[in-house]
């Protein structure tokens, strides 16, 4: 572990020559990426999504891959097709868009909900299936997806089972002020500063990261205290559908990459309540009446930490 919180702070403030502010925001992509876990960037259009997600590919030394979905992108154009070789005649595999270790799946919610669905066996399994044969994806593997939350017109919302696949969901939002002004500043000269972004992470770095987030120490408590998150957010009348076992996983998994961030070999309960908006709020769906309510899953689950008795001792 020695020298890894230093490695991740040099990949935030990389990042951080791009994206000014949120930091709040980058740590949660490198939190995921620990944790090889896919990320969903929900926000309205202008505010930095696919400038976010490129900044995060361009910080690692690793294979990457631009998506732009439209209603006529092809599950083929993702998983890739077998076609025949004239010279052997044998088929041979011509890999599909998402053969790379980072992936920027741009709009995807542009897309079919066939085309949409082919990413499933890759984020899930981390592989492709083409014609009876499996290939594995490259290590490590991500998916970094974006989508507008104000655009109907053309679009395919998410199906729940699509978004679960996503371990964390995040918005951007707009910069404050001072923000604004820092961005027009490094503008203001007509240069890019993605166009000087160096990596600073191999591939081999970025495994033994989630190698390290792998070994950090969450207790017996701590794990009882997510079981007791997960297990009220289904008694909650608010809730039609709470926290499945994968979120209440995922959770888990967060609070040790969190924990590694902050230079921390073990799991603390601040590091689960961190969390659980990210991880989770994506993954519960509200009761007909909460709507009608106009309640959000982030106050249902702020009302779900709230009834859990928080462990005080830590073996």
């Amino acid at each position: 572990m020695q020298g890894t919180p230093r490695v991740l702070q040099a990949l935030k403030q990389n990042i951080g020559r791009v994206i000014v502010g949120k930091g709040d925001v980058v740590e949660l992509m490198l939190i995921s990426l620990l944790c090889r876990g896919h990320v969903l960037i929900e926000d309205v259009p202008g505010v930095g999504k696919t400038t976010l997600a490129s900044a995060l590919a361009r910080s690692l030394d690793c294979t990457f891959k631009r998506i732009q979905f439209t209603p006529d992108i092809t599950p083929s154009d993702i998983t890739g097709f077998t076609m025949a070789n004239f010279k052997t005649g044998e088929m041979e595999y011509r890999e599909g868009l998402v053969m790379s270790q980072i992936v920027l799946a741009d709009e995807i919610n542009r897309s079919s909900p066939k085309t949409q669905s082919s990413l499933l066996e890759a984020m899930e399994e981390r592989q492709v299936t083409v014609d009876g044969a499996t290939y594995a994806m490259p290590r490590p593997f991500i998916v970094l997806a974006t989508q507008n939350p104000v655009d109907f017109v053309g679009t395919y919302p998410l199906p729940e089972a699509q978004l679960d696949r996503f371990f964390m969901k995040v918005a951007i939002g707009y910069p404050s002020p001072e923000e604004e002004a820092a961005i027009l500043e490094r503008f203001s000269t007509g240069e890019n500063p993605m166009d000087n972004l160096s990596p600073i992470c191999s591939a081999q770095d970025v495994i033994a990261l989630q190698q390290a987030a792998d070994g950090v120490y969450a207790s017996k408590e701590v794990r009882s205290y997510i079981a007791m998150i997960a297990q009220a957010s289904r008694r909650q009348q608010s809730l039609q559908l709470g926290i499945s076992t994968r979120g209440a996983i995922f959770l888990l998994r967060a609070a040790q990459a969190r924990a590694l961030l902050q230079g921390r070999d073990y799991v603390m309960p601040e590091d689960v309540q961190e969390m659980t908006l990210p991880v989770l709020s994506h993954r519960v769906l509200l009761s007909a009446e909460a709507r009608m309510r106009n309640m959000t899953s982030e106050k249902v689950l702020m009302s779900v930490l709230h009834s859990v008795q928080v462990p005080v001792r830590l073996s």
